[in-house]
């Protein structure tokens, strides 16, 4: 994965980076705070390059681990018909604003992510990443194994790449 700083070098060196240095460098969060925010978060936006042309975003829950996002989908439909047309995709998430005391806005942190996405084809890594969904979004108690054995069978996984992470802190005023 590269990040913004390592693509600011590049950049410095006359090396050529598909990825633009955030303009706003002064308000970039660092990586850590970044991977922080995906591994809290629980909803974001998946955008693709759908077909004719637009461009189609999906709110998506997702589930981050080591520098993949995935994703559980259906077997069929848009989505996954843009994805194997073009790979390219792009993921965003807002952090919970805050605000401050006597302030009247809030103080928002986001991450943009880019990559490719592609279909999991091991099954033994499918099922222990939608475990893992299980375990992240199921309440406390619910039967992750019935709902694997009923639902799994219809379910894609799919492993966003990350190839360039940006993070954004934003006081508005």
């Amino acid at each position: 994965m590269k990040s913004t700083n390592t693509t600011s070098v590049l950049n410095s060196l006359g090396e050529d980076s598909e990825f633009r240095p955030m303009r706003r460098f002064k308000q970039q969060l660092p990586d850590e705070e970044c991977k922080a925010i995906l591994e809290r978060g629980y909803r974001g936006f998946l955008a693709v390059n759908g077909e004719g042309g637009f461009p189609y975003t999906i709110p998506m829950n997702f589930l981050y681990h080591e520098n993949h996002i995935y994703f559980h989908s259906a077997v069929s439909g848009h989505k996954i018909d843009v994805i194997k047309t073009n790979p390219k995709a792009c993921f965003t998430i807002i952090d919970e604003p805050v605000k401050e005391k006597n302030d009247w806005w809030f103080h928002v942190r986001s991450v943009v992510c880019f990559g490719t996405v592609s279909i999991v084809n091991k099954e033994e890594e499918r099922m222990i990443r939608l475990r893992q969904f299980g375990e992240k979004y199921f309440p406390v108690g619910y039967d992750i194994n019935a709902e694997l054995l009923h639902n799994a069978p219809h379910t894609v996984l799919l492993d966003f790449s990350i190839e360039h992470m940006t993070g954004k802190q934003v006081k508005e005023n």
